[in-house]
């Protein structure tokens, strides 16, 4: 095989390989040579051909080792170095990654990325932040922990309970990014609210006395319930008081209702007054009770939001109460509540579409079609889009 200036095949010191290049060269001349035509040097070619085979082959060997003790791994029945009380993969590493040396919407914010499936963008909406800020605010907390070399072991039991807190707010907001996603061709992401209920069974399995874990659970189920009637055949979204309430789980109704009644109990009986998300739960609960949009008990959904505002005066809470005070009171009183969150809310696509609507209610008709065009434009979802451009179309010119 020297002949035509290739020179020899280099000694691998294994007689069978270099046999076998050689026998791979000449298949491969087989195969191209009546197609591509003979090369000008046809040994040179074939020794060529035949060193790349070998070294190929080589390769291959080389791997042989490591690709048996991979094999080897996959059945390996040493036993698991300790997980600590939490089986679960993804929520195990929930829990390491809200590590409490970092402000807590930074470990929420850096979990939601990591973790939650969630992009920046869509971080961003969830705090009502704007994207550049909180892309900084994930940048900031990585260098934090590489700077400090935070230590990120397994939870113990005491980890759980101390860090519950940031894991039920990434947990949340991850349902919130599936029950409503803030853009994409898909208004309801299904993936992300499954996995949410997911991580809240298991977080209920680990804490079920924990008032905060059962309330959270309950008010993703009893919102979850209403998503088959959430969005038209022709892809636009139902509200509430316009959804066909058959259509709702009425399985996954009746375990929210009763997860809120043994928290009522707890709280009759001693236990602390209830938090955010127990309340929150409360609210969907009056909501799912009620047989028929009329049937619904407002004044107890605003005395609910009053106690929440109490534990957190943020502006998405008092929105929401405004908007169920125009049910008690009319739309006057409410319009002139949600006008006072206008500073904070300006960004905010719900906060626009809420004015739109009690706007039209009071027949200030202009008014309430530039408040829909500003909530068109600042939202992403396409179903709510087309919900409010609809409702923006009926106004009276």
């Amino acid at each position: 095989m020297g002949a035509g200036g290739g020179g020899p095949l280099p000694r691998f010191g294994d007689l069978d390989l270099a046999e076998d290049a050689a026998s791979d060269a000449y298949v491969a001349a087989v195969e191209r040579w009546p197609r591509d035509g003979v090369p000008p040097s046809p040994g040179a070619w074939l020794t060529t051909t035949a060193t790349r085979k070998a070294i190929d082959r080589l390769r291959r060997e080389s791997l042989r080792d490591g690709k048996h003790q991979a094999a080897h791994m996959l059945s390996d029945d040493t036993p698991h170095e300790p997980t600590g009380p939490v089986e679960d993969d993804r929520l195990r590493l929930i829990l390491i990654c809200c590590h409490p040396a970092l402000a807590v919407e930074a470990r929420v914010a850096l979990t939601l990325r990591l973790l939650g499936g969630l992009t920046v963008a869509e971080i961003a909406h969830a705090f009502l932040l704007p994207e550049t800020t909180m892309a900084r605010r994930i940048t900031r907390a990585k260098a934090r922990i590489k700077a400090e070399q935070l230590a990120f072991r397994m939870p113990s039991d005491t980890d759980v309970r101390e860090r519950v807190d940031g894991v039920l707010t990434v947990i949340y907001l991850v349902f919130n990014e599936g029950y409503l996603a803030t853009a994409g061709d898909d208004p309801l992401r299904a993936d992300l609210t499954d996995e949410a209920i997911r991580l809240g069974r298991l977080l209920h399995a680990l804490l079920p006395d924990d008032g905060e874990v059962t309330g959270l659970l309950a008010l993703m189920l009893l919102a979850d319930a209403r998503r088959a009637a959430r969005v038209s055949r022709a892809g636009e979204l139902v509200t509430l008081d316009e959804q066909d309430r058959s259509a709702w789980n009425r399985a996954l109704i009746a375990e929210g209702h009763a997860l809120v009644r043994d928290r009522i109990a707890a709280v009759a009986a001693g236990a602390e007054p209830p938090g955010r998300y127990q309340l929150l739960a409360a609210i969907n609960a009056v909501h799912t009770y009620a047989p028929s949009p009329r049937d619904t008990d407002w004044s107890q959904i605003v005395a609910l939001y009053d106690r929440l505002v109490r534990i957190d005066p943020s502006p998405i809470v008092r929105l929401n109460r405004a908007i169920a005070v125009a049910e008690v009171d009319g739309p006057d009183v409410a319009l002139a509540e949600i006008d006072r969150l206008g500073e904070d809310l300006d960004g905010y696509h719900a906060f626009h579409a809420a004015r739109a609507d009690l706007l039209r209610r009071i027949g200030r008709s202009d008014e309430s079609r530039a408040a829909y065009d500003r909530a068109i434009h600042l939202a992403g979802n396409p179903a709510e889009q087309a919900y409010l451009a609809r409702r923006r179309d009926q106004l009276v010119w």
